[in-house]
């Protein structure tokens, strides 16, 4: 059973960049597990909570039910302060994501890309460097050897991917997007999609603009592969996330 670990930085981004691939996969047998590095409790919409910790639940019971609809099989929330994962200590943050990736053993990873997705967040940024390094750093025995006991040994996930796009957003910051090396059909999962970010009913007024954009955009969601173990040239845009991938 080939596996997938996503890597975020916020409550409905596992549905915005990666939600069609997530239960595309799913459904074809894949195991999915999604790290979501904080609650989410800087949102500007609420849902009505009253404190951050109100937010927080409800946002982790958000969480929750979208990944059900996408069929992750794994779902985890951390506690890293939302809208300062820039300020969080790097080497702790790759040490405490790297020992999942090598508990895990995912044959492909994805996360956002450096410049921070279309909505160029900060966040967005760092889940993407920390789970970049510990794409890497999982498969070294010199990089925390202190984790390697009870079985625990470095694991080299095959694929790397960032999630990308093919516009911008003309009222954000300005980023420059990663080229598109892979694109995946999603079908009948853009439906699901859009129900599973619906499910993020706290984050509701942002639902006609997101739906819209997906209607117009996201029937293919785009991939571009940052790394791999398997040495290769990108001459053609790849149609699916485990090419090459050995289980």
């Amino acid at each position: 059973m080939p596996r997938f670990l996503c890597v975020t930085a916020h409550p409905d981004d596992e549905v915005g960049g990666f939600g069609g691939s997530l239960r595309l996969y799913a459904s074809r047998g894949t195991k999915v597990s999604v790290i979501c590095l904080t609650a989410g409790t800087a949102a500007s919409n609420r849902g009505g909570a009253k404190s951050d910790a109100e937010l927080a639940a409800m946002r982790r019971e958000e969480f929750r039910r979208a990944c059900e609809m996408l069929n992750v099989t794994h779902g985890e929330v951390w506690d890293l302060p939302d809208g300062g994962l820039d300020r969080v200590n790097f080497y702790d943050t790759v040490e405490r994501l790297t020992r999942r990736v090598r508990e895990l053993k995912p044959h492909v990873m994805l996360t956002l890309g450096m410049e921070g997705a279309v909505t160029a967040h900060p966040d967005h940024s760092m889940a993407g460097l920390f789970a970049t390094m510990a794409f890497h750093w999982a498969g070294r025995s010199n990089r925390f050897p202190g984790q390697l006991v009870n079985g625990l040994t470095p694991h080299r996930t095959q694929k790397l991917y960032y999630a990308t796009a093919n516009f911008t957003l003309p009222d954000r910051q300005p980023v420059a997007m990663p080229p598109t090396t892979t694109l995946i059909d999603i079908g009948d999962c853009l439906e699901i999609k859009i129900a599973a970010f619906r499910a993020h009913t706290s984050q509701n007024p942002l639902l006609p603009r997101f739906e819209q954009a997906m209607r117009e955009r996201a029937s293919k969601e785009r991939f571009h592969l940052a790394a791999s173990t398997e040495f290769r040239s990108i001459d053609r845009i790849e149609r699916d996330l485990l090419e090459g991938v050995v289980e």
